[in-house]
Order: C-alpha cells, then structure tokens, then sequence
C-alpha cells in the first residue's frame, strides 16, 4: 500500500492542463479562438480538467470518445457506464452527464425555434463541433429561408471532395423542391487549415452563377477545419 506521503504527494504528478504549452491548452484556444475552433475531445478536457497519473486530460478525453464511438455513444452513457472507465471518478462523470443533458436539452430548444444564420460565425458555431474534427471531407448544404432560418441541414458528399466534381443539381436540390430563397454551402478540410483552395474558389463561382439561374441565392461558403473557419465571401474571393 502506498504510504501516506506519496498519496499526497500523486495529485501534483499528474497530467494536467498547465502541463501542455501555453499556446495549446484548450482554455487558451478557447479564449483566443473561440469554442467553436476546439475539437471535441479539446472542449470535453475544458470540462474534465484533469487527467490522471498515466495520461493527459487530452488524451483521456480522446480516450473516452474512442471507447464510446463519439459524442452520439457519449451522449447515451449512464453514471455507471462513466464510472467503470479507468481514470474516471463519480466527479468527472457527472460533469460529462450534465454536459450531455445540456446539449440534449438545447438540440430540443432549437427544434422548436429554427436556428438562424447572420454571419459566417454562425455557420461555423452550428458545424465545427461536428465538422471540425473530421478525417474525412464533407460537404453541407444549409437551406434558408427569407429570415435566414436553417431550414435544412444535408451532407451532400463524404469521403474526398473532390471540388470539381461538385455538381450544382445535387447543391441545389432540395431548395429549389422546397423553393427556399437561399443556401449556404459548408465544407471542411481535414489537413486542420481553412484557407480556401482556388478550386474551393472556383466552384464557388460557379455555383453563385448557378444559383442566379435559378433563383437561390449562395449566400456564402464556409471552410471548416480544425483551427478555425474561413468565409470566401468575407475573404472577398468571390463575388456573391
């Protein structure tokens, strides 16, 4: 058994926050970046605070999404289930439980009154918690309606994007079933960077023309990526 002193002595050992450099602890993005620049298991160590003797608070994080397959498996974990999982302690598990409930509760909210889009901050804020972190491409379409109510959020294309091979039938589609006024198109980058590609700018071009033919508004395109959010009409490349 461990002596009196080295139990005390074990909580200082620990992997924690102010362990990792400053410019990278979570906190700090958070403040400097906002939290929708933080990947989940980033945002989940903001709430757990400490790790444990063997690892980080990050990659116990990351540890706890992988043994739980993600936010959704995370979301549906009972007190027990968090409390069988090594480094985790009935404090840690419901700081996790709350969280959840919170989010569980502002998903029900926001069904009862849509959520709207004013600024490429707000894309961002509604699709970086699940694009942010992503290995693979994807691309959203965002459909508004006449007071910029998201009034459909669909994954048009997964896996690599290949930008020129977007098609604007499959953009457009569900506006022009629905006759909404306008969309806003999303994708992410997995390399972690944002800055639009000229092929990003390219298509976007052509999508605005297509949407003038048809009378949708493109709104803007917004690049997600792990360290921020790139906007090409706020960057100017493209004239909407």
């Amino acid at each position: 058994m461990a002596s009196v002193e080295s139990r005390l002595l074990e909580p200082a050992n620990r992997p924690m926050i102010r362990d990792i450099p400053e410019g990278e602890r979570p906190r700090e993005r958070l403040r400097l970046r906002g939290a929708p620049a933080l990947s989940n298991a980033e945002l989940l160590a903001i709430l757990m605070r400490t790790g444990n003797s063997a690892e980080s608070v990050l990659d116990m994080a990351a540890r706890l999404l992988a043994d739980f397959h993600g936010l959704e498996g995370l979301a549906r974990a009972t007190h027990d289930d968090l409390c069988e999982i090594r480094g985790f302690g009935e404090a840690k598990a419901a700081q996790v439980l709350a969280a959840a409930e919170l989010g569980k509760r502002l998903a029900v909210a926001r069904g009862e009154e849509r959520y709207s889009i004013h600024s490429p901050e707000d894309a961002a804020a509604l699709l970086t918690p699940e694009m942010g972190a992503l290995d693979q491409e994807h691309l959203r379409v965002l459909c508004l309606d006449a007071k910029n109510r998201v009034m459909a959020n669909e994954t048009v294309f997964i896996g690599s994007v290949n930008m020129t091979g977007v098609r604007a039938a499959e953009i457009f589609r569900t506006a022009v079933k629905q006759n909404y006024p306008g969309i806003m198109v999303v994708h992410n980058h997995p390399s972690g960077d944002p800055t639009p590609s000229a092929q990003d700018v390219a298509v976007t071009r052509g999508l605005v023309q297509a949407g003038r033919a048809l009378g949708i508004e493109l709104l803007d395109h917004i690049v997600i990526a792990r360290d921020g959010h790139a906007s090409l009409k706020q960057a100017g490349l493209v004239d909407f």
